[in-house]
Order: structure tokens, then sequence, then C-alpha cells
């Protein structure tokens, strides 16, 4: 190990920003220090520099890394506009990198940045927190130990808010179809349909997205995948349809019962033991899980909602100095992308469509 990791902090005020806490996360970990920061906007840059206490500051993330020449960098900005060349910047100078989700705009990118850091060995950590909590683990297990029987299904669904439809795919739909993928297995095949107002999407209706997503449309969105051993995902969404408490959660659905988990480092988790999956018939009741286990309290505590960053930082320097692949990595960015590409590349030839895509370009421009 380094005596401390050098630190780059990459922002950019009013163009995404600096993510959800991919800045301060390192303040809160001795094994590193920040070397400088760099934003693009004048007032954004001097205030992350008292934010940071960092030493340096430069307009140009290319200075940032030729003068302070950090072992990683973490890439806060959410418009993924910006995504693939700092990640390509920084894999050509052998940076390390944590990478505010998602990945990338299009496929080819993500090809193009999987390269660049294959070629380089660097390690590219995606700030999916969910991914690093300790109930991943714990439901794993439960899984394993035939605790919900044989998985039968997987039912996802966004936030349904102002965004529903294609935006909340890409935006929110991320953390579920990582964890479909984290717990289902690579999908083999997608089918979806995109509608907006009613009809099915169709060249009209692109637009480009909002924070520099690329090319949108879509304000309800259904799709289907094909998963490991013949079990089935589905994810859903519709614009300003929000339940409350919010339906955007994953549902394991097997033979004896149910798990049902939110996102986030602490997500809320509760467990069915019903092979009815209908509590009103059979009178079960939903019990809590926590990192303990099934019933028993939760005693980590997150106050800062921080530790998920934290655990994804430490976990980015384990990779690093074990030469192995981050828990949520590129790949499993690029597996995201594709899922989300798929579910528009079947809208266009109303099909079934394999997984990986033949295609690497947004589908929706081809309509």
């Amino acid at each position: 190990m380094a005596a401390k990791y050098r630190v780059g902090v990459i922002g950019h005020t009013g163009r995404g920003n600096y993510g959800h806490g991919l800045d301060t996360v390192w303040l809160a970990m001795p094994e590193t220090q920040i070397v400088g920061v760099a934003d693009a906007d004048d007032a954004g840059r001097n205030k992350a520099v008292q934010r940071l206490s960092a030493p340096h500051a430069f307009a140009d993330y290319r200075e940032l890394f030729d003068k302070t020449r950090p072992d990683i960098v973490s890439i806060g900005p959410r418009w993924l506009d910006q995504h693939r060349d700092i990640v390509v910047a920084a894999a050509e100078r052998g940076i390390h990198i944590y990478l505010e989700k998602p990945l990338c705009r299009t496929l080819k990118e993500a090809d193009q940045m999987v390269a660049i850091c294959t070629k380089h060995n660097v390690k590219l950590a995606l700030a999916c927190q969910t991914r690093y909590s300790p109930l991943v683990q714990v439901i794993r297990d439960l899984i394993h130990d035939d605790t919900i029987g044989k998985v039968l299904e997987f039912r996802g669904r966004g936030k349904e808010d102002r965004r529903g439809g294609g935006e909340d795919l890409w935006v929110l739909g991320t953390h579920i179809l990582n964890l479909m993928n984290t717990f289902g297995g690579d999908p083999q095949w997608c089918f979806a349909t995109v509608r907006q107002d009613g009809d099915p999407v169709a060249s009209q209706h692109v637009k480009p997205g909002n924070e520099e997503i690329g090319l949108l449309a879509g304000d309800e969105i259904c799709a289907t995948y094909g998963l490991d051993d013949g079990v089935t995902g589905y994810f859903g969404s519709h614009r300003n349809v929000a339940g409350n408490p919010r339906r955007f959660a994953l549902q394991i659905l097997g033979s004896k019962g149910i798990i049902e988990l939110t996102t986030g480092y602490l997500p809320d988790a509760v467990l069915l033991a019903d092979s009815s999956w209908s509590p009103g018939r059979s009178g079960k009741t939903w019990t809590r899980i926590s990192s303990n286990g099934v019933g028993k309290e939760e005693t980590i505590k997150d106050p800062q909602h921080n530790l998920g960053n934290i655990a994804a930082c430490r976990d980015l320097i384990d990779a690093i100095e074990q030469d192995r692949d981050p828990e949520c990595s590129i790949y499993e960015g690029r597996m995201i992308v594709e899922m989300i590409a798929g579910v528009f590349e079947s809208h266009r030839q109303k099909s079934p469509v394999g997984l990986p895509l033949k295609t690497r370009q947004n589908p929706l421009g081809l309509l």
C-alpha cells in the first residue's frame, strides 16, 4: 500500500456538479489525501477548494492529472457527455477511477472506456452504492439457503415521478438493473416496448435527454429480460404515477416467498415467507432484513449517508492492491448500458434482441 493514495477530484458546477458525495468521501478516508480539484466553473471551483481543503485547483482536468499526478481520480459530474473523455484521459495516464453512475451514453462509448482501462490495467469503480451494502450478501445467502425457494422472477420499477419512462430507466433504473444483474446473472435477451402519450415511440418522439443523457424518448417503459437458469426479469416505469411509499425497488420472487429491497447503502429490505405471495389471503407478514439477518435490528448507522461511498472507495483501493476488479466494475457499468440500450433496440426491432447488442450506437437514432 502507498503511504497515502493521492486523489484528484473532478466536478463541473452547473453541469452535474460533484455527483452524490464523490468529492467529500475522501475526507473520511485517512489512507488518502486530496491533491487537487478541477472544475471549469470559477465559483464552483473556489467553493470546492474550501470544502475539500484542496491545495491545487484547475479549470482543466488534464492539468490536474499532469501537475498533481494523482493515483485515483473521483469523477463526479452526473452529466454523461463528460464521462467518456475524462475516463480516457485518466486511463491513458494510469490513474484509477471512481465514477458517478451511469457509466456513459452509448455502448460505443462503453466499449472505448473498457478498452482503454483494460489496456492500462486501470481499475474503475462505479458509484452504485447499493452494490457495496452488507445487505447484498445477506440476501445472496437467503437465496442460496433456499429461504424463498426456487427463484422464479425479478420485478423492478423506477421512481415513476416526472422522469418516468426513458429518463427514469437511465437515471434510476440503473440501480435496479444492476441489482437484477447481481442476483440474477447476465441477461441473454431483452424484449421491450416504449410508448409516448399512449403511442409507440417513433422518430418524432426522440429528443435530446436532460443532463446530456443523449437521445431519449418514452413516458412508459415495459421491459423483460432473460436471465440465468431461465429466470425472467422485468422492469417498468410510467410517468407521474409514483407510489407512497415509492415502488422504486427490486422484488425477488421465489416459490416459497419474496424478498424486496430498495436502494442505498442501507436499503429497506423485507422478506415475505409466503408461497402464495398474498399476505391478504395467507395471513403472513413481512419481516425486515438488516445487515445482521432476518428480523434482527440494524446496528450500522449512516447519518451522513456517506458509508456507501466509503465502502466503494475502500473496495477500489483493495482492487488496486490485489489486482482484481472492483465490486461494481466498468464491466458491470457496461452491462447496465447494455440492458438500457436493449430496451430501445428491442422496441425498434419490434422483437426480442440478443444481448450483447450488435448495434453499439443509441438505437433511438436509428428509428
